[in-house]
């Protein structure tokens, strides 16, 4: 199984938000390592979310796997020990425009396992914050498995 999202995903669950759900349009990824999906419209109540994704706020997941998948190197013969184990990486990045402060132009927070919200959209835009994790925990409830699998075989 690889890394395959069906739409709508049903976001996870956040304050101000009933039954939040994302149709996604399928996208064009940066690399061909990777699957992209847009957001094209928004369901359920989410309070204050303004959004689907648009050029100047883009409200996307990308699914990527290394360019490149990495082996284990030989075993050093005289010490019967690996001298190094490289690491494969696959990322899931949900990218969100959010507005920093009332007035002011878009910018976009990203959540890649780690959040990098902007200054300021905490409190000025904090359902549109809301939506991008919604989004990020409802795409991972629906491809646990996915995602394990693509982990050990490498297929996206």
């Amino acid at each position: 199984m690889s890394f395959t999202l069906s739409s709508p995903v049903t976001g996870g669950a956040q304050t101000n938000f009933t039954s939040p759900t994302y149709t996604l349009a399928t996208d064009t990824a940066p690399t061909s390592a990777g699957k992209q999906y847009a957001v094209s419209a928004l369901g359920g109540t989410q309070a204050g979310v303004d959004s689907a994704s648009s050029p100047s706020r883009p409200f996307t997941i990308t699914l990527s796997r290394p360019a490149s998948l990495k082996s284990l190197a030989p075993v050093d013969p005289v010490t019967g020990i690996l001298r190094s184990v490289p690491k494969n990486v696959y990322t899931i990045l949900v990218r969100k425009g959010v507005t920093p402060l009332s007035g002011q132009s878009s910018q976009i927070a990203l959540a890649r396992v780690e959040l990098a919200i902007p200054a300021g959209a905490d409190t000025a835009d904090a359902p549109n914050v809301r939506a991008m994790i919604s989004l990020l925990i409802g795409s991972l409830n629906s491809i646990s498995a996915s995602i394990g699998d693509t982990s050990v075989t490498g297929v996206i």
